[in-house]
């Protein structure tokens, strides 16, 4: 933020929510035209099922919503926003009885018998680190079903960072760790997708931004 209470340039977030405080219904469609797709993926990443996936993220908006009177810029509005999304995954995932029943790896059901695709291909691609060519099309959704096997608190990171473009700093304030601890969940993730693709035959590596290279 500026002095004065004025916002800074690159806060077009945080202006955003101001004026859908202020009454302006177009700040609130604009902030959900930028940041659906990425918080979608988020979530279903998390929680690994895609109707209670899409279920979370409505609760994500109306919660959002009916919170516009409490919020303030103290912090970046993605911190605020993938804050509520994270809670709301914690809660729908401690009133499941069972987890992972159907899995990012498990078919989709299609239609005339048709098993459809894989659910981690059926991911909106918009996030920091967009998989490119064809080696990563490839390789895509092995990386999914590798990334299914993490531990949650290392997947939550790894997304975070790699799919949100969420900075270390906020994620440490969105999952409510230290930074350090952050950064040491994102390297053992590294460390498990890494093992986890070479079970799963891939030549190749994890540079640290997420993306894989040839070996």
């Amino acid at each position: 933020m500026g002095t004065g209470g004025e916002l800074a340039p690159e806060t077009s977030d945080e202006r955003l929510m101001l004026a859908f405080q202020a009454g302006d219904a177009r700040a609130f469609e604009a902030l959900m035209r930028k940041h659906r797709a990425p918080v979608f993926n988020f979530i279903l990443r998390f929680v690994g099922q895609r109707a209670r996936a899409e279920d979370v993220l409505q609760e994500t908006w109306l919660k959002v919503v009916r919170s516009a009177r409490e919020y303030t810029p103290k912090a970046r509005f993605t911190t605020w926003l993938y804050t509520i999304a994270r809670n709301l995954c914690v809660d729908s995932t401690r009133k499941e009885s069972y987890r992972q029943t159907t899995s990012l790896e498990a078919p989709v059901g299609g239609t005339d018998g048709d098993e459809g695709r894989p659910l981690g291909e059926g991911l909106p691609d918009s996030g920091a680190s967009p998989e490119r060519g064809a080696h990563n099309a490839r390789l895509r959704p092995l990386l999914e079903r590798a990334l299914a096997g993490l531990p949650e608190e290392q997947r939550e990171v790894f997304v975070l960072r790699e799919y949100s473009g969420i900075p270390f700093k906020e994620i440490a304030e969105v999952t409510g760790v230290s930074e350090n601890t952050v950064k040491s969940r994102m390297r053992y993730a590294l460390e498990g997708l890494r093992r986890r693709l070479g079970e799963l035959g891939v030549d190749g590596d994890l540079s640290e931004d997420g993306r894989t290279v040839a070996g």
